[in-house]
């Protein structure tokens, strides 16, 4: 099982009992290449009956949101004619009646599920459904952006243990401008994740692509690299606004301030200046 992903899981529960009073929560992973989903977090249960309950696509309320690609929910779980039952036990010593089943998808294909669920037979309201599926899009969210930063890794990693026989002008494959167009995106992305965790994470793996900071004993500010990054992919300042979500006069004080700190005076100096630091790949 992913690890990571389950910790997300895990996190997206909490989030989601604590923006809907839900008492009870709870979810798991899809497994890979199968049709089967495995409820491994719990949040606000009395009892462990749902841990490891496997769940088959298209059976149950989970299973239904697995087979639709789609929320799904019932007011009174076990006499709901619009699911399958063969989950019944498993739910009725939990003691739950209205549930939510919401999909995680990534790239669409089916992730995971999140739940929700009252011990009461009510209708979940239109704000508890609208918070469940902005639980699973944070979960998505999170999703796609360590699947790419485990692919720019490997990829990162195939680079410099195979160099290609054709060297680019600065000694690097073509393989590495795919990891600089990466690292460019990926940094980019950063500061429109709302999870820190999650954001320091991906910085992280992002000064991973690069050959780290050597003994120049320059330090740049976060932003003055996300603009140097998009910078050296060919953006103009316009474009690197846009990217960055800034206005393109703040983009010109980021990269008059990287200027100074690297003694350049031209965009290209600037670049070639910070791979040499080892600020950028």
């Amino acid at each position: 099982m992913d690890a990571a992903a389950t910790v997300e899981i895990g996190s997206a529960l909490v989030r989601l009992r604590r923006s809907t009073g839900l008492p009870v929560a709870f979810g798991g992973l899809v497994e890979s290449g199968g049709p089967r989903m495995r409820i491994s977090e719990l949040n606000g249960t009395a009892t462990d009956s749902l841990r490891r309950l496997t769940v088959t696509a298209g059976n149950g309320l989970g299973g239904k949101a697995v087979a639709l690609a789609r929320p799904c929910a019932v007011t009174d779980y076990s006499a709901s004619q619009q699911i399958t039952h063969e989950y019944d036990a498993a739910v009725a010593l939990e003691g739950l009646c209205s549930v939510v089943a919401v999909p995680v998808v990534v790239r669409r294909r089916v992730r995971g599920v999140l739940y929700g669920a009252l011990r009461t037979v009510q209708p979940l309201g239109d704000r508890t459904l609208t918070a469940a599926v902005e639980a699973a899009r944070d979960v998505e969210q999170a999703l796609v952006v360590r699947d790419e930063v485990n692919r720019l890794l490997a990829a990162a990693g195939s680079v410099r243990a195979a160099p290609e026989a054709e060297p680019a002008a600065d000694g690097r494959g073509a393989a590495w401008e795919q990891v600089r167009e990466a690292h460019t995106a990926l940094r980019a992305l950063a500061p429109r994740i709302a999870d820190p965790a999650l954001r320091a994470e991906l910085l992280a793996a992002c000064g991973l692509l690069t050959d780290g900071p050597r003994r120049s004993g320059v330090q740049l500010a976060p932003r003055e690299l996300d603009v140097l990054a998009c910078v050296a992919a060919g953006a103009t300042n316009a474009v690197t606004a846009e990217r960055l979500g800034l206005r393109a006069e703040t983009v010109k004080g980021y990269l008059r301030s990287a200027m100074r700190k690297l003694g350049t005076h031209t965009r290209g100096e600037t670049v070639a200046a910070a791979r040499r630091a080892g600020l950028l790949p």
